[in-house]
């Protein structure tokens, strides 16, 4: 339920950068400079996760989450944490408004597969870290937990340097 809060959260944003913005965005010079932008981000997240793996300052158990049972709507509280994040913020001004933009150069059907299969990653990440949570040290253990992290890091790193080419190439124009 939370994560249908968080996709609910992203839906309004899609459609409102597919339909509202999508004229402004697809301007080389703006478009470039969210690739850069978003590709910076992405390359900076990067960083921090494999930092972070390698230093083995990433642990379960310091990712474990407060008490939420006074929460009555998990859809609404999904929606209401994402929009107060702040790195979900920035996520969607930079890397996600690039990945709308290259998403809908094949159109309307581009924009609704990038958002299936965003929301589909969502919900297999968020399912697997609250299984993580609830069977705790059983299912996963911190040396796993933390190359899962290191190489997902390296892959956000890879994706940023695509993002900074396309950014770089739309300058170019």
């Amino acid at each position: 339920m939370t994560v249908l809060g968080h996709g609910i959260l992203e839906l309004i944003l899609i459609i409102i950068m597919t339909f509202g913005l999508k004229d402004f965005f697809s301007k080389p010079t703006v478009a470039g400079f969210i690739g850069l932008f978003g590709g910076a981000f992405l390359a900076w997240m990067g960083y921090r996760m494999i930092k972070s793996g390698i230093n083995k300052s990433v642990s379960l158990e310091s990712q474990r989450a407060g008490n939420s049972a006074g929460v009555r709507n998990l859809a609404l509280a999904g929606a209401l944490v994402s929009a107060t994040n702040p790195y979900f913020i920035l996520w969607w001004a930079s890397t996600g408004m690039e990945s709308i933009r290259q998403s809908y150069a094949l159109g309307l059907n581009g924009v609704l597969f990038f958002f299936m299969g965003h929301i589909f990653s969502d919900f297999v990440w968020y399912t697997a870290i609250s299984t993580a949570f609830s069977r705790g040290k059983k299912l996963i253990s911190d040396t796993v937990y933390r190359w899962i992290i290191l190489l997902l890091g390296i892959f956000i790193i890879a994706f940023s340097i695509y993002f900074i080419g396309s950014g770089w190439k739309m300058l170019q124009m």
